[in-house]
C-alpha cells in the first residue's frame, strides 16, 4: 500500500443528538419512512443472499484498514449486495433461454466465470464508490486500490479498476446512494436526544454501531431465528420464508430494534421509555403497527 494506514473507529466526537429543530426532524422521519416502505415493497427473494458473514467482514475490514468511517461499511455492503443481485438475475436469464447453439449455451456459464474471477475487484470498486459518497471520508485512491489487490495477488491496470466502477454505476442505474440502517438509527437516536432518555443517546450511539456490526456479520442467523420466534415453528414453510424477506430489508425495523437493544444493555430501567418514543414516531397507521407487532413480545 501507499504506506502504513492505522486503523480507526469512527468518530463520535462530532456526534450531537437533540440538537436538530422538531420540523426537520419530522421531514426526515417521513422522508426514511418513504424511502423504507418503498424499499420493503420492491424486496426480492434473492435480497440478502451475498451479505454473508466472510464477504461482510472482509468489506468491514477493509474499510477499517483504509480509515473509513462506519457508514461507508455499510454502504458499500449495500451496492454490493444490489450490484451482486442484478449480476446474478442477469445469468439466471442467460441460463433459461432455449440455446440455440452450443455457443449461446456457454455464453451464460462464461458470465457466471467472469463474476466469480472479479467478485474481489467488484467488492473494493464499491468499498471505493461508497467512499465517495461520504463527505466526512477521504476518497481512496486508485494507487492505494491497485496496490492493496496486487497484495493479494490480483494485477489490475487503472483502466480497469475504472471499468469496475463504471459497471457497477451502470448495472445500478447510477443510483448508489442506498440507505443503511445507521441513517434510520441515527435519527431515531436524534429522536430519544431531543424527548430525552436515561441513557444519554451518545452512549446509546456507541452500542448500537457494535450491534449492528453484529447483525450484519449474522446477518442469516439472526433473521433465521427471528422467522422461527415469529411463527413459533422451526421449520418455517419456503412460503412463510419469501414472506419474511420484507422483514429482511426493513432497516427502520431493524433501527428500532437496534436502539432497543442497546438501551436494555446499558440501562434495564430505560428499556419502556425507548420503546414508549420510538413508537410515537411511528404510531400511526399500517406502517407502525407492522413494525410494532414484530417487536411487540420484546418491548
Amino acid at each position: 500500500m501507499d504506506g502504513p494506514m492505522r486503523p480507526r473507529s469512527a468518530s463520535l466526537v462530532d456526534f450531537q443528538f437533540g440538537v436538530v429543530a422538531t420540523e426537520t426532524i419530522e421531514d426526515t422521519l417521513l422522508h426514511l419512512a418513504q424511502q423504507n416502505e418503498q424499499a420493503v415493497q420492491e424486496a426480492s427473494g434473492r435480497l440478502g443472499s451475498f451479505r454473508e458473514p466472510r464477504i461482510v467482514e472482509f468489506v468491514f475490514l477493509l474499510s477499517e484498514q483504509w480509515c473509513l468511517e462506519k457508514s461507508v461499511s455499510y454502504q458499500a455492503v449495500e451496492i454490493l449486495e444490489r450490484f451482486m443481485v442484478k449480476q446474478a438475475e442477469n445469468i439466471c436469464r442467460q441460463a433459461t433461454i432455449q440455446p440455440r447453439d452450443k455457443r449461446e449455451s456457454q455464453n451464460w456459464r462464461a458470465l457466471k466465470q467472469q463474476l466469480v474471477n472479479k467478485f474481489t475487484l467488484r467488492l473494493v470498486s464499491c468499498v471505493q464508490l461508497a467512499s465517495k459518497l461520504s463527505f466526512q471520508n477521504k476518497i481512496i485512491s486508485n494507487i492505494t486500490v491497485l496496490n492493496f489487490l496486487q497484495a493479494l495477488g490480483y494485477l489490475h491496470t487503472k483502466e480497469e479498476l475504472l471499468e469496475s466502477e463504471l459497471d457497477v454505476l451502470k448495472s445500478l442505474n447510477f443510483q448508489i446512494n442506498l440507505p443503511t440502517p445507521l441513517a434510520y438509527v441515527e435519527m431515531l437516536l436524534e429522536v430519544l436526544g431531543y424527548n430525552g432518555c436515561l441513557v444519554p443517546a451518545m452512549r446509546l450511539h456507541g452500542t448500537c454501531l457494535t450491534l449492528l456490526d453484529l447483525v450484519y456479520l449474522l446477518h442469516e442467523p439472526i433473521y433465521e431465528s427471528l422467522l422461527r420466534a415469529s411463527i413459533e415453528n422451526s421449520t418455517p414453510s419456503q412460503l412463510q420464508g419469501e414472506k419474511f424477506i420484507s422483514v429482511k430489508e426493513d432497516f427502520m425495523l431493524l433501527a428500532v430494534g437496534i436502539i432497543a437493544a442497546s438501551a436494555f444493555i446499558q440501562n434495564h430501567e430505560c428499556w419502556s421509555q425507548v420503546c414508549t418514543t420510538e413508537q410515537d414516531q411511528h404510531g400511526c397507521g399500517a406502517f407502525a403497527e407492522h413494525h410494532w407487532y414484530c417487536l411487540g413480545k420484546h418491548c
